[in-house]
């Protein structure tokens, strides 16, 4: 399976990293980050990162063949280039891609509250078979932990994705 995994400029681009991580071995990812998301991993998570400028890579063709894509946190600006299908940097290119070739795309909000722009936008896309996942918390998983709430997240994308993983307790008619 080959994976695209976005990280835009929204605060919890580290959570993006985590998903990375989170992706069996034998998934082939590529990693996509915008200079707003590169500044804000400076700050959060010391990493080197691919830039996004890059958009003659594989994953900016259709005929690449990525299964699936994801961008994680999505900003509100990146959101609504999508939208409005303007692909001027590798990730919303890519997304694109992903819209255009009808395959499975994820969306991850992170700024609350949502402006009626960016609803609005949210909806366009997801009329279009956009997936929007932003990351919101189960309570039935009984997390305790930071980490185990950014694992019950992932793994939730992980499912919208088709991959699969055991990163949080699932519902159950048994306690």
């Amino acid at each position: 399976m080959k994976v695209v995994v976005g990280i835009s400029g929204a605060s919890g681009a580290s959570l993006g990293l985590k998903f990375v991580r989170a992706l069996a071995p034998e998934i082939q990812k590529h990693v996509i980050v915008s200079e707003h998301a590169q500044i804000v991993l400076d700050k959060e998570e010391n990493t080197t990162v691919h830039t996004n400028n890059e958009i003659w890579a594989s994953v900016a063709s259709g005929s690449y063949g990525a299964d699936a894509m994801i961008i994680v946190p999505c900003s509100m600006n990146t959101l609504a280039k999508i939208a409005c299908g303007i692909a001027d940097n590798l990730i919303t290119r890519a997304a694109s891609v992903m819209i255009k070739e009808r395959r499975t795309l994820v969306l991850a909000p992170r700024e609350i509250p949502f402006s009626p722009i960016a609803l609005e936008n949210m909806h366009k896309l997801s009329q279009m078979g956009v997936i929007i996942a932003p990351p919101v918390l189960a309570y039935y998983s009984g997390q305790e932990s930071l980490d185990e709430m950014e694992n019950f997240m992932i793994g939730k994308w992980c499912d919208l994705m088709n991959i699969e993983n055991n990163l949080y307790k699932r519902w159950s008619d048994h306690a």
